[in-house]
């Protein structure tokens, strides 16, 4: 009888694909592969490729209950950002939107949505020590961003062009996306 040798990357191996069976290490590894990837930074999108924003016909509801009204929005660069607590990519990005956020919160609207209750979306932006306001729609969001998965971020300038559409986890504190930003509100 032949006597198998058992690789260390063997062990290894098996060893990552037990760990990603058990929910409670499951997400933990999922952030830390999707911060790894979360380390480029979005581009923007071809002048003649972009889309432009016709219906602000959207409400939304702070977590004090106030409502938002999408069309506050018009003449703003603005950054939209759907999002989850569960969500290893969103949850990978954030603290690149947080800075982000701290820096130009002044000069563009953030709009961070989530369909998760405000409970929970408070509790994780105070576990995490984020700052920005979080939103929950309370009607359809316009056609044009066409959300089919999270997270899904779009930078819109002051005419409702949409410069950057970006799916999945990205830097979004990066020198690029602030050159982007500072051009357009210049």
């Amino acid at each position: 009888m032949k006597k198998k040798n058992i690789k260390l990357s063997n062990i290894i191996f098996f060893v990552i694909i037990g760990l990603l069976l058990i929910p409670q290490t499951r997400k933990p590894i999922q952030v830390f592969i999707h911060k790894g990837l979360a380390l480029l930074s979005p581009s923007t999108i071809e002048e003649k490729e972009q889309r432009l924003i016709t219906d602000y016909d959207w409400t939304l509801k702070d977590s004090n209950g106030k409502t938002f009204n999408f069309s506050e929005t018009k003449g703003k660069v603005v950054l939209i950002n759907f999002w989850a607590t569960w969500c290893p990519p969103c949850i990978a990005e954030m603290p690149s939107m947080q800075a982000l956020y701290d820096d130009y919160s002044s000069q563009i609207e953030f709009v961070f949505v989530s369909n998760e209750t405000f409970e929970v979306t408070q509790q994780f932006m105070l576990k995490k020590g984020y700052t920005f306001e979080t939103y929950i729609p309370f009607s359809e969001y316009p056609n044009t961003f066409d959300v089919n998965s999270i997270p899904r971020t779009f930078l819109m300038d002051q005419s409702g062009r949409i410069i950057i559409d970006k799916s999945g986890a990205a830097n979004w504190n990066s020198k690029s996306v602030r050159a982007t930003i500072d051009a357009l509100i210049k």
